[in-house]
């Protein structure tokens, strides 16, 4: 099944796009006891989330933020620890669970806008890319198992020792790729064809940098993925 591939767009991203919504500014400030956050303009929420963290120790205010969005996922003594740590690693690239990254992320973002660079800088790429189908047919390949098809497309136009043929070659070459779906955070279909299909992808600067030099290629994918 052989597929020509084509980049269109590859750009930086420090914020994902709605990570945070107006509520999530206003539960934060709750867990911080603020007090009636009933009267703030929403336009203001997220400025005065981040001078309430700013009253605390950096640690505290990671633990808080981490409490907040991990509290049924992690126990105590993990966002404790994580904690500490968020001030030194990159968690969304390090931690060992991937399905936790895109979160890790969007706290990172948060202390880092709030403590002005005192935790690591968070960043993303968005790209769009043109997949062209050599057979009509071919198309199905999207039909299920998106992420998979398509980070196995975007990877055969990667250098060799990019880090996803490192870290996955069982998952790239086998049937079952269960990584996929935690590695792309975010998509978009923008386009559909019989035999095209144009795509946007949010996703973390560790998996996918080397995209940034790929020239149009072609690439094959088994008929039975």
């Amino acid at each position: 099944m052989k597929f020509k591939i084509e980049l269109k767009k590859f750009e930086t991203i420090r914020e994902l796009p709605n990570a945070w919504s107006p509520n999530n500014y206003m539960e934060l400030l709750d867990s911080m006891e603020f007090g009636d956050t009933a009267t703030i303009p929403s336009t203001d929420l997220k400025e005065m989330c981040m001078l309430s963290l700013t009253d605390f120790e950096p640690p505290e205010a990671a633990e808080i933020v981490l409490g907040y969005l991990f509290k049924d996922i992690l126990s105590k003594s993990q966002i404790a620890n994580l904690s500490h740590e968020m001030l030194h690693e990159k968690m969304w690239e390090e931690y060992a669970d991937l399905s936790l990254h895109e979160q890790f992320f969007n706290v990172g973002q948060l202390l880092f806008q709030a403590f002005n660079g005192k935790f690591p800088q968070p960043e993303a790429l968005r790209f769009k890319v043109e997949i062209e189908a050599a057979k009509k047919e071919n198309m199905s390949v999207f039909k299920s198992d998106f992420e998979a098809s398509l980070i196995r497309l975007l990877v055969a136009g990667m250098p060799k020792n990019t880090l996803l043929n490192r870290l996955f070659s069982d998952q790239l070459e086998g049937q079952a790729f269960p990584d996929a779906k935690d590695i792309i955070w975010q998509y978009s279909r923008e386009s559909l064809s019989d035999t095209s299909i144009t795509i946007e992808v949010i996703s973390s600067v560790y998996w996918f940098h080397d995209l940034k030099f790929i020239v149009p290629f072609e690439a094959e994918l088994t008929a039975t993925l």
